[in-house]
Order: C-alpha cells, then structure tokens, then sequence
C-alpha cells in the first residue's frame, strides 16, 4: 500500500526561472531582455498579428463569403445509433441528449440514414434525410416531425 510520504507528480516539477534576482542567475540585470528597445519596457511588445508595420496578413488577403446569422445547426444520429434502445420505444430529441447520444440539440435534430435499423421505433425528430424516413418505415417504425 502507498504511503502519503511516498506520493510523487506523475512529471517532474520545472522549477519556474527567476528573473532579475542577481548577476549569479544568468538572468539578472536585464532579466532576459536585452538592453532597450519596445521588448525591454514595461508593458511592451507588438500585438498579436503585427508585423512591424508591414501591410499585415489579414489586410493583405481579399475578404470572401458571409455568414448568414439565421443558419441553423442541427445534431446529427445517425440511423445504426438507435438499435441500442427497445423495440417498440419513442425516440425523442430529449431522450437523445439524456442518453448522450447528442452532446446538445442546437436548432434541433436531424435523423440520417447512415447503416442498418433493425428494431421498430417510434422516431421523433425535426429533420429527416429520406433514407432514414425508409430505413424506419421498412422495419415497420414510424418518423415524426417534431
């Protein structure tokens, strides 16, 4: 049995690097940052994407597209996923999210027929791709349009 005493980090503890505390440490005086200029001041340094006044990146490159603020996302199951439940049980876009399946429901769900079902349920859901809707119905189940 371990012992408290005997605990010890799964990775080697880094010691942190003291800056600025004598000329012994390698790193006193200038602290590691060199003599003068932008770099060496108090809360200097270039923000992020400067290139030292150069036409930068993201205003060299042409701006293309839009993205449209009304766009729905829905969570996708994929048909095969539904055999782990009981033969002859309701699906529902909450039932879903209890049993994990989708992480979140987002605009809704969306049913697709990826694979093989093979046990008759009661599927509701906000979309459907037409091969679920056949998929479901073939083994006798029905797809409802929440």
């Amino acid at each position: 049995m371990m012992k408290l005493h005997e605990l010890q980090p799964a990775m080697p503890k880094k010691k942190r690097k003291r800056v600025g505390r004598g000329i012994g440490s390698g790193n006193g005086k200038t602290a590691g940052r060199g003599h003068k200029g932008q770099n060496a001041r108090s809360g200097g340094g270039v923000r992020p994407g400067f290139e030292g006044g150069q036409n930068p990146l993201y205003r060299r490159l042409p701006k293309r597209g839009f993205t449209n603020i009304n766009r729905k996302e829905y969570a996708i199951v994929n048909i095969d996923v539904l055999n782990r439940f009981a033969e002859g049980s309701e699906i529902t876009p909450e039932l879903l999210k209890e049993q994990g399946i989708v992480k979140q429901v987002k605009s809704g769900v969306k049913i697709l027929g990826e694979g093989e079902l093979s046990v008759k349920l009661t599927v509701k859901a906000n979309k459907f791709s037409k091969a679920a809707i056949e998929k479901i119905e073939a083994v006798g189940g029905k797809a409802e349009v929440v």
